[in-house]
Formats: C-alpha cells, structure tokens, sequence
C-alpha cells in the first residue's frame, strides 16, 4: 500500500516569504481576482491610514510569487464569488499536518 509522504517545503525567496507572511497576518484578506479575459490578480485593500493622511487603496501582490505559493501548497483558495465579469477566491495560508508526540496528526497554520 502506498502512502503520501510529505515532501519539505521548498524554500522562500525573500519576496515569497513577505507575500506569505502578508496573507498569514490576514489584518486586510487577500484575494484573487480572476477577470473574464483569464487576467489574474492577487492583492488586498488597505484601508485608510488617519495618522498619514492617506486614503484607502487597493494593493497588487505580485502575481507570479502567489502563483508560486499556491502552487507549492502554502495557499489555499477558498469558495468563489462569480460576478458577470470576473471571479473572486479568498486567499488563506494552507494548513498542514504536524505530527503530535502521541503520533495522532494535528492542524497548524503553514508559516
């Protein structure tokens, strides 16, 4: 009988590890954005910071960082919310499985 090992996680460049602490830290959710044209797009509102006097704005993530993150298991998309034109996925840390001392399997947040 065959069994999933699991394979390490590769390891973050330093653009990568801030992108993944940035959906880890989740104080503004990150989505993906998928427009009808197949264009993808990852990025959160920040909202607006009183203290500098600046407004609220919608920040890009790169694309091909997320992509990479996704890829390798370390984000998850969630359930999707289809508008005429385009298709939007919350993005989350995945969740990986720990081995406890007793040997039954726990959750823990990927960091």
């Amino acid at each position: 009988m065959l069994r999933a090992v699991p394979r390490p996680a590769a390891p973050l460049g330093p653009d990568g590890a801030e992108v993944l602490r940035l959906i880890t830290v989740q104080r503004a959710p990150v989505c993906l954005t998928v427009q009808a044209s197949g264009r993808r797009r990852y990025g959160y509102w920040q909202p607006m910071d009183t203290g500098a006097g600046r407004g609220g704005c919608f920040v890009a993530l790169p694309t091909d960082e997320c992509d990479a993150l996704h890829a390798a298991g370390r984000i998850v998309l969630g359930e999707p919310v289809v508008d005429p034109g385009k298709t939007t996925y919350p993005v989350r840390p995945a969740a990986r499985v720990v081995s406890s001392s007793a040997g039954a399997p726990r959750q823990a947040l990927t960091a």
